[in-house]
């Protein structure tokens, strides 16, 4: 009789919640627990929502893009629209779960990949008037993220004959998914040259395979850089330091 003398004072919640004490002794001690949990529960639900929204972006433009890989044959627009999707997405996805989808493009990073798809530096762009799309010829960029230093190369083939390749390392910044590298030997059918400084970076803005910011960089002494978007089993993304976006393909080089 003492306590329902008491809750009528009370509010009519606050009154079922001392009736379920009745019924539920267990629950005496976290009585006004249930108002808090159900706040929570509340704000999971909203980031898992949220995770799913950009998680699904992320798989449909990834599945996208590796048609695209594979036939060279997708609306190059819609490649570019999939490649931008994907980098909006892949920022979102870093910034609710930290370094770890980093940490997962870099482990990824290791191995050897074709560059199907490229809009080209914003220098080449203006230089041909056109965006560049599916690469004609065959370019690889190689990495190895289990050395110490970190290795990297990139290749130009006629075929299976290495026309042109630089050698050097890298490194990666997790926070911002961001490769920085530096080329210190280059092989040119076969003649291996040790390169100054900037000396890779002036071939790549001559050629057009890099951009004439890489070697205002190399002269102040900031090395060349990708952002890299995502890397997987399949494909991988990033967005150079000339503001080109690229596609590349998981390939074997010695069967590609």
């Amino acid at each position: 009789m003492t306590v329902f003398h008491r809750t009528t004072i009370l509010s009519y919640p606050v009154a079922l919640l001392c009736i379920l004490q009745l019924i539920l002794p267990f629950l005496v001690a976290n009585a006004f627990a249930p108002m808090f949990s159900n706040h929570n529960v509340h704000n999971t639900v909203l980031r898992v929502a949220t995770a799913k929204d950009y998680d699904a972006t992320i798989t449909s433009c990834k599945e996208f893009l590796c048609k695209a890989a594979e036939s060279k044959a997708e609306d190059s627009e819609l490649v570019l629209d999939s490649l931008l999707d994907l980098e909006k997405s892949m920022r979102k996805k870093r910034k609710a779960e930290g370094d770890s989808v980093a940490e997962d493009v870099l482990k990824n990073l290791t191995g050897d990949w074709r560059l199907i798809f490229t809009t080209g530096t914003v220098d080449t762009q203006e230089r041909l008037k056109a965006k560049i799309n599916y690469f004609p010829i065959k370019a690889m960029q190689s990495f190895d993220a289990t050395t110490q230093p970190m290795t990297i190369t990139n290749g130009i083939f006629l075929g299976d004959f290495a026309v042109l390749k630089f050698f050097g390392d890298f490194q990666f910044d997790l926070v911002k998914s961001k490769v920085e590298f530096d080329f210190d030997r280059i092989v040119v059918l076969g003649f291996s040259i040790d390169l100054p400084k900037a000396g890779a970076a002036k071939i790549g803005a001559k050629t057009g395979l890099g951009s004439k910011n890489n070697v205002r960089n190399a002269e102040k002494g900031k090395a060349a850089f990708f952002n890299w978007i995502s890397a997987d089993g399949n494909i991988a993304t990033a967005r150079g330091g000339g503001g080109g976006l690229a596609l590349w393909k998981r390939v074997q080089l010695d069967e590609d």
